[in-house]
This record gives C-alpha cells, sequence and structure tokens, in this order.
C-alpha cells in the first residue's frame, strides 16, 4: 500500500529527523538558560504523547482503537504544543528556523494519521460512527508484521531522539 510506504520511509523518518534538528537548535541557543526544565519536561511529555501511538502503530493491526489512539495522541500532543509555546516565547527567542521545525514536528504526525485513516478507511468511518462496518477497539498484533530490520531502525531512530530530549532534560536540571 502506498500510504504504508508513505509512513515508513517519508512521515516518520522525517518526523524523528526534525526532532534531532529541534534539539540541536535548543542546544545551540543554550535552553538550560532561558526556559530551563519546564520547557524540556513538556518535549519530553510530547514524546510520550506520540510515542505511545507510534509504537501501537509499530506492533498493532490498525483497528478503531488504534486510530483513536493515534487521534487522541495527536491532541494531547497539541495542547502540549500550545502550553510550550505559551511558557517559552517569553523566555527565550525561537528562531524562524526552530518555527518552522516546529511546524514540522507538527504536521508530520497529522500527515501520519490521515495515511493511517486513508489505508484503514473502514475503521476510520466506523470510529467516527459512519460506514457499514463496526468499530473494532481490541488490541491485537499485526497479523502481517512490518519487517524486523525496520522495525529495528525505526526504534533505533526513536530511542536517539528520546536519548537526546533526556540528555537535555538532564542538562536542564543540572543548571
Amino acid at each position: 500500500m502506498p500510504e504504508q510506504l508513505l509512513l515508513m520511509y517519508a512521515v516518520l523518518p522525517l518526523w524523528l529527523a526534525s526532532g534531532v534538528v529541534d534539539w540541536a537548535l535548543h542546544r545551540r541557543s543554550a535552553i538550560e538558560t532561558t526556559s530551563g526544565t519546564r520547557e524540556s519536561a513538556l518535549h519530553v511529555l510530547m514524546l510520550a504523547e506520540l510515542g505511545i501511538p507510534v509504537l501501537a502503530v509499530l506492533w498493532l493491526e490498525i483497528n478503531a482503537g488504534v486510530l483513536a489512539l493515534c487521534v487522541a495522541g495527536f491532541v494531547l500532543h497539541e495542547l502540549t504544543v500550545y502550553a510550550d509555546l505559551r511558557w517559552s516565547v517569553t523566555r527565550r527567542n525561537i528562531s524562524p528556523l526552530e518555527q518552522m521545525v516546529h511546524s514540522a514536528q507538527e504536521m508530520l504526525p497529522l500527515v501520519g494519521l490521515a495515511l493511517l485513516a486513508v489505508a484503514h478507511w473502514g475503521q476510520a468511518q466506523a470510529l467516527i460512527g459512519s460506514g457499514a462496518g463496526s468499530a473494532d477497539f481490541a488490541p491485537r498484533l499485526k497479523s502481517v508484521p512490518i519487517p524486523g530490520a525496520y522495525l529495528v531502525s525505526a526504534l533505533a531512530g526513536s530511542a536517539v531522539v528520546a536519548a537526546l530530549y533526556l540528555e537535555e532534560l538532564a542538562r536542564c536540571l543540572r543548571k
């Protein structure tokens, strides 16, 4: 399916790359001396809010339950982005480049969610109460797993991003 290929080889890698770039911009601007621990903790929270749905997408059959989890994660992420920006914009300069990176970090999960919904249209319709089928909320491992090499790469990339943001939080806590 082209949607799955776009998710695997465009959306997720670009999203992870934008996380690395954002971390580097925070490091360059010495976030630990400006908005500090509170902003960094919000970054870790945002990782969890979308990391959990990503893990579900990697391991579970995509059904109404997984789609609902993805929607909830996206909404929570956006609310946390708002809280992050309300805190940080008054405490540090957010460069145009960093703002563009943030745009990618916000839009790529939405693009991913849209691609998942299109690829699993029956369950997307059932989730909102339309269509002929019924919503399936039961968590089940994928009947056709994602290739192991891809899973290892995706999990390794995700672990790198998580480690970078934990390093940022540790740096802020030391200040």
